[in-house]
């Protein structure tokens, strides 16, 4: 207990972190950021009635339409310009990462460094463009054939009106991705995962109402809720586990003589992280199955049979839904981490750099002993994430309890937690190697 509170109390340094200007600038920039980003979703889309989009969300907001407005911190239900939130850009960045691994030419420019990755980068911001204008103008016909009890959702349907939406709600999905884009830059972590973190956190106290509301009328138990709420309590711990367990591959670097000196033969070591590819499957994965699903919730009374087959057969809860996400989560826990970590670039780096495993040769054989000990962490760490995201999503589809206590959306917010936490550790630790660098070269000055 002593030593982890002595950890504790080392990466809450109060008085270094007063002193770290450049930090506190980032932290105020984010703060400021995600701000906009909340007060964005309070503004309307022109013309919508949205007293019939919330009744809509208040009848079908425990299948797909519920977790499409949780990632869109409350936009959805309340027809705001960030309704579709950043998912347009989540998609073009799913397609744009798979043509990388597809096409030649693109996997030329991710090969060119920061030039091609500008260039892709680019390329996504296009893409997130058509995605997100042929979803907003589906939305637009959607929400002309909706009615509710207060009437019809359009107050003055027709062309004028769906081209207003599809500028707003595009509009308003380009500017997320910027600013995501700023806080990366600017801020502390990463923009896109924050903003999404920033929308099922602002909610929660109102999940926690609705949940103690259930249990107030009877809908579930009071022994249910505590048990519920042990349960998220485990899995929160659990997913912390698992985000910091690590397997270290011991690295040797062999003696060289310098004149009369010996150098090297120290050893270290290259820590693989379990779950490699982080949150990045569950997200990818939701955004894919978003598009059916809302695409069959927005048609209206006259959709095709088709259609209205799959919405049902893609609800929360159905065997095909599970199946998909589950199926999805584990092929995005590869392809994810086959992209962020190559094997014989890897074992490459490392034989130029005059390291090796021991007992295994350098070159092809260490790529081929990286990938048999990756494959095997990404093993466990998409069964990690399909039963950290599947467990709670049955419990949500059978009980009615809200999604902001799902898997997905408990793994985002303990995932952005702890990787913001590290970024505000490493820009205070930099700060702090500046300063004694400062003084260093003052004590020299003054010998």
């Amino acid at each position: 207990m002593a030593s982890a509170a002595e950890q504790l109390a080392a990466n809450l340094n109060l008085g270094a972190f007063s002193k770290a200007t450049e930090l506190k600038k980032r932290i105020w920039f984010t703060l400021g950021a995600l701000l906009v980003y909340r007060i964005g979703t309070y503004i309307p889309v022109p013309g919508v009635d949205a007293s019939v989009m919330g009744e809509m969300l208040a009848q079908h907001g425990g299948g797909i339409l519920g977790m499409f407005d949780m990632f869109s911190g409350g936009a959805l239900g309340r027809m705001t310009v960030f309704a579709l939130n950043i998912m347009p850009y989540i998609s073009a960045s799913i397609i744009i990462q798979l043509m990388t691994a597809a096409v030649p030419t693109l996997e030329a420019l991710k090969k060119e460094g920061e030039s091609g990755r500008k260039k892709l980068n680019q390329y996504t911001r296009y893409l997130t463009v058509v995605i997100a204008v042929f979803q907003s103008y589906g939305i637009a016909v959607g929400l002309e054939s909706m009615r509710g009890a207060f009437g019809a959702a359009v107050i003055d349907p027709g062309m004028f009106f769906r081209v207003s939406c599809v500028v707003s709600l595009v509009g308003g999905t380009m500017f997320l991705m910027w600013l995501g884009e700023q806080i990366t830059a600017r801020g502390i972590g990463n923009g896109i995962s924050l903003i999404i973190f920033s929308g099922i956190v602002a909610n929660l106290p109102h999940a926690l109402a609705s949940l103690l509301e259930l249990g107030r009328t009877g809908a579930l138990s009071p022994i249910f809720i505590l048990c519920f709420i042990v349960i998220a309590v485990a899995v929160v711990a659990f997913i912390v586990f698992m985000e910091r367990a690590q397997r270290r591959i011991v690295i040797q670097y062999p003696k060289r003589q310098v004149g009369q000196r010996m150098f090297g033969g120290d050893s270290s070591h290259l820590p693989l992280k379990i779950n490699t590819s982080g949150v990045i499957p569950p997200i990818f994965a939701s955004s894919i199955l978003l598009v059916p699903a809302t695409i069959s919730g927005f048609a209206g009374a006259g959709e095709p049979g088709w259609l209205t087959m799959i919405g049902s057969a893609l609800a929360h809860g159905e065997p095909l839904y599970m199946a998909a996400y589950a199926g999805m989560i584990i092929f995005f826990s590869y392809f994810y981490t086959a992209v962020v970590f190559n094997p014989q670039e890897t074992a490459d780096n490392l034989k130029k750099q005059g390291g090796f495993i021991p007992g295994i040769r350098p070159g092809t054989a260490t790529a081929e002993y990286f990938d048999y000990i990756l494959t095997r962490l990404t093993t466990i760490g998409a069964l990690y994430l399909c039963v950290v995201c599947l467990l709670p999503e049955i419990l949500i589809s059978r009980y009615g309890v809200p999604f902001y206590f799902g898997g997905t959306s408990l793994m985002i917010i303990v995932s952005v937690t702890m990787d913001t936490v590290t970024q505000a550790q490493s820009h205070l630790m930099a700060h702090q190697y500046e300063g004694l660098i400062r003084k260093m070269k003052v004590r020299g000055r003054g010998r």
